[in-house]
């Protein structure tokens, strides 16, 4: 119950958190070395322990347990990283944070704080050292950071960077309980340097004393804001269900600002009047100081013991820390003690404050706003860059068209030109030809006739003469031959003349043409178009065929229906193997099929039958026996990897597809099958079968993928693995990489689990690095709609070190 409440508050952006305390012990200064030299220090530290024992007298002693115990040998780096860099981060993640000293007079608050390190760099306090995490983790380009720096003097709260500025409003919103100063100075802060000249202009204003306990003792409390303005894009939403669990539902990233403050507090220390000596207007100081002092721990008592009534406004001081106790922000608190057993009393009251503030628990809230003005600024410049392009390219398009014109413009008159002329030289030299021709056929008649004229006179003055009949049968033959001759002769002329007339045709209509400017021809391109991709019934009417079917079992049993998987009819054989598929969907009936040979027949009909239908379901039927691990070893011993493997590069029917990458999906769930998997093509055929595209076939496949890498991770932190994972051996990243971010839910869901249990395997990182997966590493670990998988990207990010050092490289916050 208190996970999930804790779950829901972090959904709606609040979390627990406890206020830290840290105690920091002083070295002996110089006057309780001469002072105190027979005396031991009233307090021990034992750091190991984080715990502190306050000795009473020489035989008894008190023992408290902080967060953190510094000695006197703590740096301040040290001190830095322990107290203040974990608020520090959580300003930068946009919660409020504040760091505040708590101590007597003179046991180093100011050295913690506000030392700026100018003699040596060791020496630089918080505030320099929170600037620069800072400055070094922002976007100039987005980001923005602005300081104040005020003191509260006499309950009189001042700026110390505009000393006139002496008495400056507290402004608290009545909703929210936020607290804010309007009139106090803000300085936007770009770089390191001037944020240092910043403080040494404030402690110059800041008012300080010389009493008998301090030389320069504080008389007012200084109060550093760092407020840090990020933007970034974001989109996420989470909301709680009704059975309380918490859902995710992804919207488009939309930009927003996160707006956090840092407040370190540097308290004016305690002190007791006879101790101190002041006396006059110093009196007063330390009575206002006091005051103060003893209001903020009687709030912290009241938060400690979860009373009713936080006394808040009894003092300037607990109104400007409000936020800090009980309210919203990560509060460190470090509390500074000296050795001195002379002050054994003002020790205790320091310790027990501390203790008492450990007991105050903060509800931290990220302050998150929709940053209107960033998008619009965006937008409008991204509109400015697309209309300026937008007239390039349109400019630059039309003076491409109009030359492409006329350029074709003069191509056409060229090309009708140059055939103009070749058809009118050709038309010249038919017609000569044809003239020559016909002169020729004319010349050759003519003799022709001139010849069988002077044979027939011939012939008959022979006949006349001779009288006889052999020569006047050999005239009779030679006319008939010229007659012959002359037919044929005026065939040809026919002919020619036809040929001539078809030629004067052409070139008459291709003149038309030419002087039309190509009118009255068109060309049509063919209409294509793409048969719709038909989707096959996924489910018939369930109740009905599982009743018919379980019926059919009992008649007839279940050897007789396997028999007719070896049916001669392929509709009886069809039949047959549904009925199979639908039977091995039932977990009840795997078991029967398995041991009554059905497994040995489906991979029979998946090798031998060619029928898609067939191999559609025979692929359905052997994905609902792999479901069971005992038959994933059975369907891998019988060869059943390879039949699949083969099936996958043979089909091309989606639905084909989804039951071959079903089935190979399930076997990649068996850590023992691994091995087998990758030798017998397994992981190639599932990386196959993507080019069909089909997104419920790609679903089938990305569960193999997620199943494969969930097995090969659980053997790596087994410690049965150390090499390479055999996904990326055979190029299984790229198209990982490629759909990690595919719209359909369930690729996506599962492509994102298989990249996170790839990752966990640290020698797979620099694989992933250098093919783009730590993009989408780091993209899930923000974006993915579902929390454990965001997590557990996180969780690998942090844990990889090659990961984390290359982010350091590029600078990425995870």
């Amino acid at each position: 119950m208190r996970t999930r409440l804790l779950l829901l508050l972090a959904a709606l952006g609040s979390v627990p958190g406890r206020v830290r305390v840290a105690v920091r012990l002083r070295p002996r200064n110089a006057e309780e070395l001469a002072a105190d030299a027979d005396f031991a220090d009233c307090v021990e530290l034992q750091p190991e322990l984080k715990r502190l024992k306050l000795r009473k007298n020489n035989w008894d002693s008190d023992t408290y347990e902080f967060d953190e115990v510094l000695t006197e040998f703590a740096s301040q780096k040290r001190v830095y990283e322990v107290v203040a860099k974990p608020v520090v981060e959580s300003v930068l993640d946009g919660y409020n944070g504040t760091v505040m000293a708590y101590g007597q007079t003179g046991t180093g608050k100011t050295f913690t704080l506000g030392r700026l390190g100018e003699q040596d760099t060791a020496d630089r306090g918080i505030m320099v050292r929170s600037m620069e995490d800072i400055l070094a983790e922002i976007s100039p380009e987005t980001d923005s950071v602005s300081v104040s720096y005020l003191q509260l003097y006499m309950e009189a709260l001042q700026d110390l960077l505009n000393p006139a500025n002496d008495n400056i409003p507290i402004v608290e919103d009545p909703k929210i309980g936020d607290v804010s100063l309007p009139r106090a100075t803000l300085v936007e802060i770009r770089d390191q340097q001037s944020f240092v000249e910043l403080l040494r202009i404030g402690e110059t204003h800041r008012i300080a004393a010389n009493t008998k306990l301090n030389t320069e003792s504080s008389r007012s409390h200084a109060i550093l804001m760092v407020h840090v303005k990020r933007s970034f894009m974001g989109g996420d939403n989470i909301y709680s269900n009704e059975n309380g669990d918490i859902s995710h539902l992804a919207k488009p990233l939309k930009p927003l600002v996160r707006k956090s403050k840092l407040v370190v507090v540097d308290l004016a220390g305690s002190e007791r009047i006879h101790k101190s000596g002041s006396e006059g207007h110093m009196l007063e100081e330390a009575k206002s100081i006091n005051l103060s002092l003893s209001a903020l721990g009687k709030c912290i008592n009241a938060l400690a013991e979860n009373s009713a009534h936080v006394p808040i406004r009894d003092s300037k001081l607990t109104r400007l820390l409000r936020d800090s106790f009980g309210g919203t922000a990560r509060t460190s608190l470090i509390v500074t003690i000296g050795p001195s057993p002379r002050h054994r009393g003002e020790t205790t009251s320091t310790i027990l404050f501390g203790q008492r503030a450990m007991k105050v628990e903060n509800m931290l809230k990220i302050k998150e706003e929709f940053d209107y003005k960033s998008l619009s600024r965006r937008l409008e410049v991204q509109l400015d860059k697309l209309i300026a392009e937008n007239e390039r390219q349109q400019k630059a398009f039309e003076d491409e068209v109009e030359r492409i014109n006329i350029e074709a413009e003069n191509r056409v008159s060229e090309v009708e030109r140059s055939f103009a002329d070749a058809l009118e030289k050709e038309r010249l030299k038919c017609q000569m030809d044809y003239m020559e021709s016909v002169k020729q056929l004319e010349e050759k008649l003519v003799l022709n006739q001139q010849q069988r004229d002077f044979d027939v006179f011939t012939d008959s003055n022979c006949i006349g003469q001779a009288g006889g009949s052999v020569e006047v049968l050999k005239l009779h033959k030679i006319l008939e031959n010229e007659a012959h001759q002359k037919k044929k002769l005026e065939e040809e002329i026919i002919i020619l003349r036809s040929q001539l007339l078809q030629l004067t045709f052409e070139a008459d209509q291709m003149k038309r043409y030419l002087d039309g400017g190509g009118s009255g021809n068109a060309y049509t391109g063919l209409d294509s178009s793409m048969s719709p991709f038909r989707h096959p019934q996924l489910k018939d009417a369930v109740n009905g065929q599982k009743a018919s079917i379980a019926t059919l079992f009992e008649q007839v049993g279940l050897q007789k229906i396997l028999a007719l998987l070896e049916s001669d009819d392929a509709n009886v054989r069809i039949h047959a193997v549904k009925v199979v598929a639908n039977l091995a969907a039932e977990e009840a009936n795997q078991k029967k099929i398995v041991e009554a040979g059905g497994l040995t027949s489906l991979l029979v009909l998946l090798r031998s039958f060619e029928d898609e239908t067939v191999r559609r379901v025979a692929a359905g039927a052997i994905a609902n026996l792999a479901m069971n691990e005992a038959n994933q070893e059975l369907i891998m011993a019988e060869g059943g990897i390879s039949l699949l493997s083969m099936t996958a590069a043979d089909a091309e029917d989606p639905q084909t597809l989804r039951m071959v990458a079903g089935a190979i999906a399930n076997l990649c769930g068996n850590d023992k099958l691994r091995m087998k998997l990758k030798s017998e093509g397994g992981i190639k055929a599932l990386l196959g079968i993507v080019r069909c595209g089909h997104p419920d076939v790609l679903s089938q496949v990305a569960r193999g993928i997620a199943n494969f890498a969930k097995c090969e991770s659980r053997a790596s932190t087994q410690g049965t693995n150390s090499s390479r994972s055999l996904l990326i051996e055979d190029g299984a990243l790229p198209w990982i990489v490629q759909n990690a971010n595919d719209e359909a839910a369930p690729i996506r869901r599962h492509i994102e689990l298989a990249l996170c249990h790839l990752a966990q395997h640290e020698v797979n990182a620099k694989d992933m690095i250098s093919g783009g997966a730590l993009w989408e590493l780091v993209r899930i670990s923000r974006d993915c709609s579902r929390e454990d998988i965001r997590s557990l990207a996180r969780r690998t990010l942090i844990s990889s070190p090659t990961f984390r050092s290359e982010l350091r490289r590029l600078r990425i916050e995870y």
